[in-house]
């Protein structure tokens, strides 16, 4: 290996190191320990639209790169909580709650769950009953021959 080439991998390694290959900027922290706290309550509290199981504090999608700027802006302008919380289900819908209101809207954010689980459930019964059913009447019964020749096999071992 050349010089010359040797210290442009040493260039290439040190960039690498140096700079993240992920893309992600740090994010500024907020001035005022208040306003941080609050920035981080909203950030546990709001989904990433594109990940869906993560919040967007701990996502590193784009989107929520946005989303947390978006929070920080609110917050500096002076929004409560629940007026940012209600900015962003207006832009991205209920679902980018964590944790919705219990409204006839969510309800089946709240309810499908249950529902479902108690569909399964109900299938599972069923085709339980059935097969017993099935079973018990499809017995079978020998004929007076058929029990003969099975007296007979097992007499002739």
């Amino acid at each position: 290996m050349t010089p010359e080439w040797r210290r442009l991998l040493i260039l290439l390694v040190v960039l690498i190191t140096v700079f993240p290959l992920n893309g992600q900027a740090r994010e500024e922290r907020m001035d005022d320990p208040e306003l941080q706290q609050r920035f981080s309550d909203l950030a546990d509290e709001l989904r990433c639209p594109k990940c869906q199981n993560e919040t967007i504090a701990e996502s590193g999608a784009p989107i929520s790169s946005d989303m947390r700027e978006r929070v920080r802006q609110l917050l500096r302008e002076g929004y409560t909580d629940e007026e940012i919380l209600e900015a962003m289900v207006a832009r991205f819908g209920d679902f980018v709650r964590y944790r919705p209101e219990f409204e006839p809207r969510t309800w089946i954010l709240w309810l499908g769950p249950f529902v479902a689980i108690a569909v399964g459930i109900g299938v599972v019964v069923m085709i339980t009953l059935r097969t017993r059913r099935r079973t018990k009447d499809e017995s079978p019964v020998l004929s007076d021959e058929e029990r003969q020749r099975a007296e007979q096999w097992l007499r002739d071992d």
